[in-house]
């Protein structure tokens, strides 16, 4: 199946639009019309553009306001379908999208708009040409898929089909059933979007808030299935109008365009039993996170480690590394001058640089990031260190993978024997990262694709400066948890850490324990120091609550915040921000399955409280 790509999807001149998406991979483009009329160049400079970078192109689109128009207009309706006859012949392609009318002169009647689609098949038919017929959602007289295929089958021409297009059929929540019922010849183009569910009038929803498919809340899956039913084995192409993709990176939208048609490809696959892609990678671990840091703050970001519980385990055979450790937790600090972490020091400060995980098939992970064009990296290793595949992450970070029963990973560290006791944590229980809004989707999209995960409902946290949008993705025992955070408003914590760290990143780290109040105990008396809670906090909790009075004066005493739900309690507490980057979390869990959502309020006001002034510029 070819796939294709609409310019309209992706911002950019027209000439810069069809190089990115040749390099994505894809085979096709539907010329928009305002992107050609925009573009300094003739229809023949297209068109040679797009057979030098193996382009074809399957549709000029959209030409609107035809069918059932008054005489006059009529008339000059089809003067306009010939000059677009002729700008096709110049580019090349043989298909004409015209989407139905929304004219307020416009006139219905399904014989009417099949005897002028008849019409204009008979003159795109002496040119070569054909002419796809598409309803959109908000059209006058025609905007349901199937009044469109009854003027199709009315029209009885050869060179007139039907254009099916996934958010036209599904956002006004039309049944996919009869599409199994078009002949596979009448389809002439399906375009794919999907989009978030939204309490919106149609036409707003699509102008602005489609995404690629996985990426949304429409049944994709549903509509696929009815077109695999017909046979139907031309052009996917995918129509996004999207005001955050155009403000994004080319390449990157691109790129993410093609993911999601491998992505809505190896659904299909599956189940007809045609060759995919290797499934989805099953996480059981988080096996290490390091830390980039300078010299400077190597014994700070240590002495903070130690507070924590954390003990010195191993120190890098060759390298300014040292691996800390608690329960399963192992945390690197990495102030190696010749390394990956010290150009991701350079570029972002103090911060998370990369992070390991545990996979059940690291060959066949890599596989499929390479197929779904993730970028693979490599770095040089001294003799006899072990090479652990890595492909890049959020904000340029990397992402290891290593499997259970691979040699370990630390054969490159010499142990340090401790007398310590192992502390209270025991595992991380999420990592959250922040970034701009514009990537939320796409780093989204990146993990559900790579990992067996899934998304929860995304949630709306009311920071003191402004909104976060944060996104769960985890998978189903709760060893991999991600919680991707961005905000709209400059002056959010998320949005402060992008400023300081120059870019997205981890900006904090949850471990589990068994007893957060021995947990907090133990640290306080080491020397570690929490976030300060607002005692208006506890007065609310035990109006909500009720709780033991000895449990919320010691939760008082602690900072230790609460949540409940059906299913059982949680408890967590926060340290201060370390360099002004990224902060750790401590978590206990009885039977909780959330994060304590209602608490982020709290803990992004007090951190409010702690954090730097900003300078504002003056005026005048």
């Amino acid at each position: 199946m070819k796939r294709s790509i609409a310019t309209v999807s992706i911002g950019g001149a027209l000439d810069d639009k069809l190089k990115t998406i040749a390099a994505a991979g894809f085979d096709a483009v539907e010329i928009f019309e305002s992107d050609f009329t925009c573009f300094d160049g003739s229809a023949r400079d297209v068109a040679r553009m797009c057979s030098d970078l193996g382009l074809g192109i399957c549709a000029l689109q959209p030409f609107r306001d035809f069918e059932g128009m008054p005489e006059q207009q009529r008339k000059h309706a089809f003067r306009r379908a010939e000059r677009k006859f002729d700008l096709m012949q110049e580019l090349g392609t043989d298909l004409l999208l015209v989407c139905s009318n929304v004219s307020p002169i416009s006139l219905g009647g399904i014989d009417r708009a099949a005897d002028d689609l008849r019409e204009l098949g008979e003159r795109a038919s002496a040119r070569g040409l054909r002419v796809g017929f598409e309803a959109l959602a908000w059209g006058r007289h025609v905007n349901d898929y199937r009044d469109a295929w009854e003027i199709v089958r009315r029209a009885d021409h050869h060179a007139i089909g039907i254009i099916l297009d996934s958010f036209h059929t599904l956002a006004p929540g039309f049944p996919v059933a009869p599409i199994r019922t078009i002949p596979a010849d009448r389809i002439f183009l399906v375009q794919l979007a999907d989009a978030p569910q939204l309490d919106l009038d149609v036409l707003s929803w699509s102008r602005h808030f489609r995404c690629f498919p996985g990426q949304g809340n429409l049944p994709i899956g549903d509509f696929m299935r009815a077109l695999d039913a017909t046979r139907y084995d031309g052009p996917l192409s995918l129509e996004i109008f999207n005001d955050q993709f155009r403000a994004q990176s080319t390449k990157d939208v691109a790129i993410d365009g093609m993911r999601s048609l491998l992505l809505t490809g190896h659904e299909q696959a599956k189940e007809s039993g045609a060759p995919t892609l290797d499934a989805r990678s099953k996480v059981s671990n988080v096996t290490f996170v390091e830390f980039a840091v300078d010299p400077t703050h190597a014994s700070g970001l240590a002495k903070l480690l130690s507070d924590l519980g954390f003990r010195l385990t191993g120190r890098h055979r060759s390298k300014a590394v040292e691996r800390w450790s608690q329960g399963i937790i192992n945390l690197l600090i990495n102030s190696s001058e010749d390394s990956f972490a010290r150009s991701h020091y350079v570029t972002h400060g103090s911060g998370v640089c990369a992070i390991a995980l545990e996979v059940d098939n690291v060959a066949a992970l890599m596989k499929r990031a390479d197929a779904l064009q993730a970028t693979t990296f490599r770095q040089p290793v001294g003799p006899s260190e072990m090479t652990i595949p890595a492909i890049r992450g959020v904000g340029g970070s990397l992402l290891y993978f290593i499997e259970p029963d691979s040699p370990k990973w630390d054969v490159d560290f010499v142990a340090v024997e401790s007398e310590c006791d192992s502390g209270f944590l025991e595992r991380i229980d999420h990592i959250s990262q922040s970034m701009r809004f514009e990537e939320m989707l796409s780093w989204e999209q990146f993990y559900t694709a790579l990992f067996d995960v899934q998304r929860s409902p995304q949630l709306e946290i009311a920071d003191p400066l402004g909104l976060v949008k944060s996104q769960v993705l985890q998978n189903q025992n709760g060893s991999l948890r991600l919680i991707l955070n961005a905000s709209t408003a400059t002056q959010t914590m998320s949005s402060r850490f992008l400023t300081e760290f120059f870019g997205a990143g981890v900006q904090h780290i949850a471990f589990a324990c068994d007893d957060i109040f021995k947990a907090a105990s133990a640290m306080r008396a080491a020397g570690a120091t929490f976030l300060n809670i607002s005692d208006n906090y506890y007065d609310d909790i035990d109006s909500r609550y009720e709780l033991n009075p000895d449990l919320l004066d010691s939760m008082k005493k602690n900072g230790i915040l609460y949540d409940r739900d059906e299913e059982g309690e949680f408890f967590q507490i926060y340290t201060h921000a370390f360099d002004e980057r990224f902060f750790f979390e401590i978590v206990q869990r009885r039977e909780y399955k959330g994060f304590g959502a209602p608490n982020a309020g709290i803990r992004l006001a007090a951190q409010a409280r702690e954090a730097r002034p900003r300078t504002m510029p003056r005026i005048g």
